[in-house]
């Protein structure tokens, strides 16, 4: 039986300087690790047995409809332009419309190499893949706009990193793969006509109500700016916030060397490769920024009025500092139990945050025993912490259900990372227990009663370093 999805493939009928159209290569012996079957429904795949799922999300047999392609795009990586990049290891199935009339891409991770995969094999091992699984789904259980798991299928190979390990592939949904790299590219080789359709096909698919380039720039940076102070208030480090790894849609994309803090420290680095705290978890509003003007870079070069466009596009990128402040405000007014806080708040909540800094309180387990009413015992200075909460409490007093507030935005667990490597370590030897464990837990991070996983890491279990790349 072949597997049916509602296919739809608008970005495949885009002209071929896009992508480059690609079959993914054929698995040895596919296996199904997981497949999310709620989210299959939605998506409107058809029934199937492990067996014809191995093979279609291993990239061994196409789903009817598919036009598998590999995307271009460029990118600024660390902050240093690569002027081609694309998609390396990874295969744009196709689109679906899903029951609920949204589109979003299907694609497939370490499906081979493509013509971008600069002597790469084009391949995945099974770490990352479960990692972003595991992460991704979590993120979507917080919430936050992130690209999501379908599923997760080994491939019965062997794939050399350090050392041999086994090969896997990670089916991908997005609302789209479009990324401020995708318009750089065009905007760099000066093939106008190519960025203005680029620019159209975004309008239409992501924010139809906007009127033009500048409008896309808006709309583009005000989602981006709700998704970072959505990353903040989780504790969340993306790790490497390149262009092209930043989405037109708004979502969370490439879950890399990304990680949780455990303690809360405002300079907090995990990714291996970020050797100058590039992406530390306080630069990453600013770094939002730095990426939303080199998008209006590339917009701007299709402008019949460049002067004129410069200054709006200045504007629009200048007010993003405030646009993340008062998505920060309400996402941490909301963790300290304010429904509707004031800017005069931001000091409270920084009081808290500095005080949990240098007694080295667990970011996450601080405010869910916020939310519980026996934060105190989250630190060493308690009488540190009185004092702040006697200022609290005197500002809780005109709120009218605080701890419903609190615990509706900060969740009671996060997938930390000693939990993901302990789980990547399991796999590898064959044991899954650890995944679906995590993933069942995750799955209600505000209700999870599983205190094993809420517990911060011990000194033996601290992992000090994620890595990039599959």
């Amino acid at each position: 039986m072949t597997i049916t999805a509602p296919f739809d493939n608008t970005y495949a009928r885009l002209p071929d300087a896009f992508f480059t159209r690609q079959m993914p290569a054929p698995a040895r012996a596919p296996a199904l690790i997981a497949y999310n079957a709620p989210l299959g429904a939605l998506l409107g795949f058809s029934e199937a047995d492990d067996a014809e799922r191995a093979a279609v999300f291993s990239g061994t047999a196409l789903p009817e409809g598919a036009a598998p392609l590999a995307q271009l795009y460029a990118g600024h990586q660390f902050g240093n332009y690569n002027p081609q990049l694309g998609d390396g290891r990874a295969l744009l199935l196709g689109e679906v419309v899903g029951t609920d009339g949204l589109r979003r891409d299907i694609q497939l991770k370490g499906s081979g190499p493509t013509p971008y995969s600069r002597m790469g094999d084009g391949r995945a091992w099974l770490g990352p893949v479960l990692r972003e699984y595991v992460v991704s789904e979590a993120m979507h259980a917080l919430g936050i706009p992130t690209t999501r798991a379908l599923a997760a299928t080994l491939t019965g190979e062997d794939v050399i990193r350090e050392t041999v390990l086994p090969g896997a592939v990670l089916t991908r949904v997005a609302a789209s793969h479009l990324r401020v790299g995708t318009f750089q590219v065009f905007a760099h080789r000066g093939q106008t006509a190519s960025l203005r359709q680029l620019t159209d096909y975004a309008i239409e698919r992501h924010f139809p109500d906007a009127g033009g380039p500048m409008d896309l720039l808006r709309a583009v940076c005000d989602a981006q700016a709700r998704l970072i102070a959505a990353w903040m208030s989780v504790g969340f480090i993306h790790g490497v916030m390149n262009t092209d790894n930043c989405t037109i849609s708004g979502e969370t994309i490439d879950y890399g060397p990304c990680a949780f803090m455990d303690e809360y420290h405002s300079d907090t680095v995990f990714s291996s490769i970020d050797q100058t705290r590039r992406y530390a978890y306080s630069n990453q509003p600013r770094i939002a920024v730095w990426n939303m003007a080199q998008f209006a870079t590339s917009l701007l070069q299709q402008m019949d009025d460049p002067e004129a466009a410069v200054e709006e596009a200045t504007a629009i990128v200048h007010a993003m500092p405030q646009q993340i402040e008062a998505a920060w405000l309400h996402r941490f007014g909301a963790k300290i139990g304010l429904a509707d806080p004031v800017p005069e708040d931001g000091q409270l909540i920084q009081t808290l945050l500095d005080l949990m800094q240098a007694q080295g309180a667990d970011f996450t387990n601080t405010f869910d025993a916020l939310a519980r009413g026996d934060a105190r015992d989250q630190f060493v200075d308690r009488d540190a912490y009185d004092a702040w909460a006697a200022d609290w409490q005197t500002r809780l007093m005109s709120e009218q259900a605080p701890e419903a507030v609190m615990q509706a935005a900060s969740p009671r667990i996060i997938p930390r990372n000693h939990r993901i490597e302990e789980m990547i370590t399991a796999a590898v030897a064959g044991d899954y227990a650890p995944f679906e464990r995590l993933s069942s837990a995750l799955a209600d991070p505000f209700g999870t009663d599983d205190t094993g996983l809420m517990r911060p890491p011990t000194q033996a279990q601290r992992v000090p370093a994620t890595f990039c790349g599959t």
